[in-house]
């Protein structure tokens, strides 16, 4: 301790340019500011703000409702429109609904522990000891710097911590241990999957519909409400991703549209993962001053963020300051500045409070003192940062665990479960048959836009049937053309299979969506497999009929129009099994790189195992015959065209012998002689479409569980430590 006392006395005498509170603002300098207390009062716009110390009036309803008795703030005219919430936002169509009040809910966390597992057992404690609260109607922020807990935190908070991860401590929601229902919060992750062909009001329209039960026609006054609460009205009628006229949205527009989606269920909580990610300061600001407008309707608005400016961190209610899982503050954000005031670490003058906080807890700040020790400004040192990372830790942790401001949280937290107030309700769902209608139509309109999707695949599908058909007319139909065609339907059905990888990045895109979806429960393993089925058909067929057709008259196969139309039947279930396997592989790796080199691997093997090289019969009995040839796909689809023309045909050899076409073929590819095989092999074809898809919902369906009943047994513990 001695030593820390002694490195920490060091640092005090070499801030000599920072000064206490009350007098670090520059007059010429504005800020967003919230004087300590006035929980209450909207954000005053001053040039040198007051710093004392004002005590707030917390009273704790009956019914579990909170309420605040602020000091009176007095408000300059400077920002009188962001205080009367008047401030400019996009033009509402008529009959559009403005925001409704939310009936915000209370939370607070007590003893928050949170362990990580890896290889070795549970010793990694990523969050220790946590305790804190969030009211309605108010921002509560948790900042740090990188790999401090914050996002670990804010999962654990709304109960959607990792399957590697447990959880000890208690959460209350209104007084109550309990676990947050569905609709009741929203968590806005990191990266948000969003659907670039659609517009933002088509985007927020089916996730409403998706999540809220009831008739679509009650789904678009919700939908303009979140539009306008995230001040999206100017971008609502343009596509996200843009079109090759026009760009997409940008990444603060993208981010309010994420947050906009949780907002169609009314949350009374909502917790958001870096909202200001990848924003520039102007966006930045913008996002906050939405978010503060949001908490106006009651909300309670709980975020991390990593850095902000000094604007942005006016806008603050509370800040919860981590460091390495430790909790370094948890209280009002000026009140955060006395508190590395009183610990010895003021913040000096025309320096954001957010970078200051940082830079004193931030252990990556060593590594640069290390490079420039011996580097010297203009005042003979290298500014100010000369302080040690970890004596800035020690120190404000054991100042804060001794602190007024320590035993305050403790006294809120004590206030607000004391007594169970109402407790959050389930808003409902909707239902399985509403999501598979609304999915199937919402891919239907996302396939027919976006190029990338089948009208590709269809360009190039008929480029591939236009090369073989090519290479292959003029067979004839003659005996010594038999080989030949055999020859030419086994490279039509494997290199079109081989071609459908083209479409394993938008599948890719199809998983990300619905595990996007899926987290929220917004959909399910069931409703998505039958959307992307049902919406998939139409495109499949038109596919599966132009190549066919191309291909069946280039080769001059027989003609007669019910043989056409089985090898287009037999084309489309064959391209519908592709698609299944590409599903299932996508959904174990989700992994572009890996999901191709498995499926070109897969379909390598397979095309090996067909019959075509060497025939089924005499294929090695071990590996090769049994399992792979019975497994492959493009057996039954090489099988059943090749039944399909040549049983029923005779050759002439000479001028009085003649042969069948299954005697013609018995050397060239293993067929049976039945004359309804060829139906056998169409319906094996379709037993394998479903068993591909019954494997995709087994691995979505396992993943979604493992991932719900973990988050519940966590709930369960905490829960049972009371």
């Amino acid at each position: 301790m001695d030593e820390i006392q002694s490195q920490s006395d060091h640092y005090r005498s070499s801030s000599s340019s920072a000064s206490s509170p009350a007098s670090r603002v520059p007059a010429f300098n504005f800020f967003y500011l919230r004087k300590p207390g006035s929980l209450g009062q909207p954000i005053s716009f001053e040039d040198s703000p007051e710093w004392e110390d004002t005590d707030a009036d917390v009273r704790v309803e009956e019914g579990g409702g909170d309420s605040i008795n602020a000091a009176t703030t007095s408000v300059s005219p400077s920002l009188s429109k962001l205080n009367s919430g008047s401030l400019p936002s996009p033009h509402l169509p008529e009959g559009a609904a403005v925001a409704r009040k939310i009936a915000g809910a209370s939370v607070a966390w007590k003893d928050l522990t949170v362990t990580i597992g890896g290889k070795r057992k549970y010793s990694d404690n990523v969050v220790k000891g946590s305790n804190g609260y969030a009211l309605p109607g108010t921002m509560t922020v948790i900042m740090g710097p990188a790999k401090s807990g914050k996002s670990t935190l804010l999962r654990a908070i709304a109960g959607r911590l990792p399957p590697a991860a447990k959880m000890y401590g208690e959460i209350f929601v209104n007084g109550a241990k309990m676990h947050m229902p569905y609709g009741s919060y929203g968590l806005v992750d990191l990266e948000t999957t969003l659907i670039d062909s659609l517009t933002v009001r088509e985007y927020l329209y089916y996730s409403a519909v998706l999540q809220l039960p009831g008739f679509f026609s009650q789904k678009k006054s919700v939908v303009e409400e979140a539009i306008h609460a995230m001040s999206l009205g100017d971008f609502a009628n343009k596509l996200i991703g843009g079109h090759c006229f026009m760009k997409g949205l940008p990444s603060g527009e993208r981010r309010r549209v994420a947050i906009a989606r949780e907002l169609v269920m009314r949350p009374h909580i909502l917790f958001i993962d870096e909202p200001l990610y990848h924003l520039d300061s102007v966006s930045a600001l913008l996002m906050m001053v939405t978010l503060k407008k949001l908490t106006s309707t009651g909300c309670t608005l709980i975020f991390t963020l990593n850095q902000s400016s000094t604007e942005v961190f006016g806008l603050f209610d509370r800040i919860c300051l981590l460091s390495n899982g430790n909790t370094l503050f948890f209280g009002e954000t000026l009140a955060c500045l006395q508190h590395f005031s009183n610990a010895g670490f003021p913040c000096p003058i025309m320096q954001s409070p957010s970078d200051h906080f940082l830079r004193a807890i931030n252990t990556d700040f060593d590594r640069i003192i290390a490079m420039c020790k011996n580097w010297q400004d203009d005042n003979g040192d290298f500014s100010a940062v000369n302080m040690d990372t970890a004596v800035a830790i020690c120190t404000l942790e054991a100042t804060y665990k001794s602190s007024a401001d320590a035993a305050a949280v403790e006294t809120m937290i004590m206030r607000l479960t004391e007594k169970e107030g109402p407790l959050l309700k389930s808003k409902g769902n909707a239902s399985n048959a509403t999501r598979i209608a609304v999915l199937t139509w919402r891919s239907l309109l996302i396939m027919s836009r976006e190029f990338k999707y089948y009208w590709l695949r269809l360009i190039l599908y008929m480029l591939l049937t236009l090369c073989i058909g090519t290479i292959f007319s003029g067979l004839g139909h003659s005996l010594s053309s038999v080989v030949t065609r055999v020859a030419a339907i086994f490279v039509f059905v494997s290199f079109t299979s081989l071609l459908s990888i083209a479409g394993v990045p938008v599948l890719m895109k199809e998983i990300k969506i619905y595990a996007s979806e899926e987290s929220n429960q917004h959909s399910g393993a069931l409703a998505f497999l039958f959307g992307q089925l049902l919406s998939s058909i139409p495109f499949l067929f038109l596919i599966s009929i132009s190549s066919s057709l191309v291909f069946y008259f280039l080769i001059g196969l027989r003609d007669e129009f019910s043989l056409l139309m089985y090898f287009v039947l037999n084309f489309f279930m064959c391209l519908l099994v592709n698609e299944g396997l590409m599903l299932a592989v996508v959904s174990l790796w989700k992994n572009i790189f890996q999901s191709v080199l498995t499926l070109v691997t897969i379909h390598a093997v397979l095309m090996l195992a067909a019959g075509y090289f060497r025939i089924r019969s005499e294929l090695p009995r071990p590996v090769w015959t049994h399992p792979l040839s019975y497994i492959a796909f493009h057996t039954y689809s090489i099988q059943g065209l090749l039944e399909n023309e040549y049983l029923g045909v005779n050759f002439a050899i000479g001028q009085v012998r003649s042969i069948s076409g299954f005697q013609a073929l018995h050397s060239a590819y293993d067929i049976s002689p039945r004359s309804n095989a060829k139906w056998e092999n169409v319906l094996v074809l379709f037993l394998m479409a479903v068993g591909y898809r019954i494997l995709v919902f087994v691995l979505l369906h396992f993943y979604a569980r493992k991932n719900v009943s973990l988050h519940r047994l966590f709930r369960g513990k905490h829960n049972s430590t009371a």
